[in-house]
């Protein structure tokens, strides 16, 4: 047998008391007058046996009142296992308890949520436990007010406001938070961590390469539901990123099925501004994945709030997948001529609403307005000086993209100046070049022998005619053009189009940082007929398409920075995140025309609760600038976990590690009980002191 708190057994000294009391009180004689002494004789015979005998078992009384009330607040106890040093109640370290609250814990073990299950387990483990300022409570929020020790009983008061949250930890970042605090307040190496979680494979990292202390005791507690179902959105993309304004396009939807079964006919609906577009089933097999395709069409401009939703129990969070669409947005167009100017570019671009083209003879341009736009095309000039090649070159770098049309007579040095820093080499003149003939379009088949100025049909393979052309089985009697080539280069980017001899007409250089289209004759029908060809306008439609930033459909908490592009100019602006009753206003800075923010982490913001997936506005002086989409995690909606099994294996070898296998219906807290805590006696002494008291009071009272 063990004592808690063995300083208490110096209470014992207070046993001396009811002795001195039995010395000096019980001993007393008075005398008691009878007139019959014979009489008086018997009397006082049978009365001092009986009052001796009273008294005797009146002192034992005291004596182990005072005895088993001491042995209470000493708190004895029977350690479980062979070393009482291990026992949980022995512990003079600190206690850190990590409850995982990720949207994970959503799923159910019986009809409770493992969240609720960890909560009422935790609880259970508390009071065993003494109640003393010695434990820490921390949740994947990592919250400020977690970071301090404190009793078990606000503990239990703080459990009552947990709720789900969508941020995950790996097992690892817990870990090393717990670690610090530990080695803050803690004032022994001897610690005891309980980590209660589901322990998702996607979230939980490589717990193989956690460093245990061994000199902490390390408590692993897995809830795992009863099924392993949960059907998710991965990813959805469009099949034509521009969307423009009554015209079809197509939303691309990935699901991933991670339960153990097949799911059958899943009814899924998408919705455009809260009304439903399109609706239709999908089925998938057992932990695969499948792509569904809905056709929609936006009515008009501006920014469109999406939604995929369907029905899947008993994980709801991520039943529902947002996303926006930014219909029809405004291009910026810089076009750079030099004289003789041609009508052609800015009869393409100037008949859609959705261009705005700013043209500028090379001589007099405001080359600022570069920095703004997104397409620059240059057209007619013979060389190009080092002020514009430095504004094009950096323009291109910054993710901008360049057109060129050459002139007549182009100075291949200046060109190259430029071009080789943007991707393109051996730039060259023709060793042939045709300035004077005039080009006239012919008839094509695929099965003629054309000339050699005659352009190649286009490989429809390419992701940049996709859309172009209605009927690409046709492509062979596409009716070609002609083109008399004043540059020529090596074809290291990709060639959009072609001669029937290989050389590029139209290269496509560069892929993340920006993109230049060079085009090897001048806008001009002396040298080819492609600016009257019926390839002309969507091909320039789908560069100036191409030309505007990506933007992205949706993003998630999860990601460290987000950039958007906004129209204010200056980097004072301060931006503010909105929705609903949550307002924050994320860490940002300007670079250009994107405005880069980060998301706070949780506990950063003003707002009580964590931010919810959904719709928010970006908001510049209380007016809404863009909107944004947000969703969770999709690490969290992948079901798979650890099973006991694997973290037993994975732990298995040190000593200083429990795995439990069940957490329903109090078995853990029983089975952690039995193994940690042993038999605690405490209770029992408290009713022995409170029997005897009686026992006193009834020997003093009755006999």
């Amino acid at each position: 047998m063990n004592f808690l708190y063995p300083s208490f057994l110096f209470g014992l000294a207070a046993i001396s008391i009811p002795i001195a009391i039995h010395l000096f009180n019980f001993r007393r004689t008075r005398k008691v007058y009878f007139t019959n002494v014979a009489f008086l004789k018997n009397v006082n015979t049978s009365t001092s046996s009986f009052r001796r005998l009273k008294h005797i078992l009146i002192l034992i009384s005291r004596i182990a009142f005072i005895t088993f009330l001491v042995l209470a607040f000493a708190q004895p106890f029977i350690p479980a296992g062979q070393n009482p040093e291990q026992s949980a109640l022995q512990n003079k370290g600190l206690t850190s308890i990590y409850l995982d609250n990720s949207l994970s814990m959503q799923n159910e073990s019986g009809k409770s949520r493992n969240l609720d299950v960890a909560v009422d387990q935790i609880e259970q483990v508390l009071n065993i436990l003494p109640n003393r300022p010695s434990y820490q409570l921390l949740t994947n929020d990592f919250e400020s007010r977690d970071q301090f020790v404190a009793s078990s009983d606000k503990l239990k008061d703080r459990l009552t406001e947990i709720n789900l949250s969508n941020t995950s930890r790996s097992l690892d970042a817990v870990y090393r938070r717990q670690r610090s605090l530990l080695e803050k307040y803690s004032s022994t190496p001897q610690n005891q961590l309980f980590w209660f979680s589901d322990f998702q494979k996607s979230t939980s990292g490589e717990l193989e390469k956690i460093p245990l202390d061994t000199l902490n005791q390390y408590f692993i507690v897995p809830l795992q539901a009863e099924e392993r179902a949960n059907v998710f959105v991965d990813s959805l993309w469009l099949t034509t990123p521009f969307v423009k304004e009554m015209e079809s396009n197509v939303l691309n939807v990935r699901f991933v099925n991670s339960s153990a079964e097949r799911v059958d006919n899943l009814p899924v609906k998408l919705f455009i501004d809260e009304k439903q577009v399109a609706s239709s089933t999908i089925s998938l097999e057992a932990d695969t994945d499948g792509i569904m395709e809905f056709t929609f069409t936006v009515q008009d401009k501006g920014f469109k709030k999406g939604r995929v939703s369907f029905e899947d129990y008993p994980v709801t969070f991520d039943n529902d997948y947002y996303f926006v669409i930014n219909a029809a947005p405004v291009i910026n167009i810089v076009h750079l001529y030099q004289e003789p100017r041609t009508q052609y570019v800015s009869s393409v671009f100037g008949n859609e609403t959705v261009f705005n083209v700013k043209s500028f003879n090379i001589n007099n341009a405001d080359l600022a307005q570069v920095k703004t736009s997104d397409l620059v095309v240059i057209e007619n000039l013979a060389s190009i000086d080092a002020t514009v090649r430095g504004q094009l070159t950096d323009f291109v770098q910054a993710g901008g993209s360049l057109l060129i049309f050459p002139g007549n007579q182009p100075d291949v040095n200046s060109y190259g100046q430029l071009l080789s820093s943007l991707g393109v080499r051996g730039l060259a003149r023709p060793s042939v070049v045709s300035s004077s003939v005039n080009v006239s379009p012919v008839s094509y088949s695929a099965a003629d022998d054309s000339p050699v100025n005659t352009l190649a049909p286009p490989d429809m393979r390419n992701p940049f005619f996709e859309s172009i052309f209605e009927n690409t089985t046709q492509k062979g009697m596409i009716n070609m053009p002609f083109a008399n080539p004043v540059l020529e280069w090596r074809n290291t980017g990709t060639a959009l189009l072609q001669f029937r001899n290989n050389q590029p007409f139209l290269s496509e250089f560069g892929s993340q940082q920006g993109k230049t289209y060079l085009v090897a004759a001048p806008l001009d029908t002396k040298y080819s007929n492609f600016p009257k060809h019926a390839l002309f306008v969507p091909v320039l439609y789908k560069i100036a398409a191409l030309s505007k930033s990506q933007e992205r459909l949706s993003y998630t908490f999860q990601e460290p920075t987000i950039a958007v592009d906004v129209n204010a100019s200056g980097s004072e602006q301060v931006y503010k995140l909105k929705k609903e009753n949550f307002e924050v206003i994320p860490s940002q800075r300007k670079s250009g025309n994107q405005l880069v923010f980060e998301l706070p982490q949780p506990g950063q913001t003003t707002s009580s609760e964590a931010p919810e997936s959904g719709y928010y506005e970006l908001t510049l002086d209380n007016k809404s600038e863009r909107i944004l989409a947000f969703n969770y995690d999709k690490k969290e909606s992948d079901m798979k976990t650890y099973s006991p099994q694997e973290l037993q294996k994975i732990f298995g070898n040190k000593k200083n590690v429990q795995v439990y296998n069940s957490v329903k219906d109090g078995d853990f807290a029983e089975d952690f009980k039995a193994k940690n805590v042993g038999q605690n006696l405490w209770k029992y002494c408290l009713l022995a002191a409170l029997f005897f008291l009686l026992t006193e009071i009834a020997l003093i009272r009755l006999f």
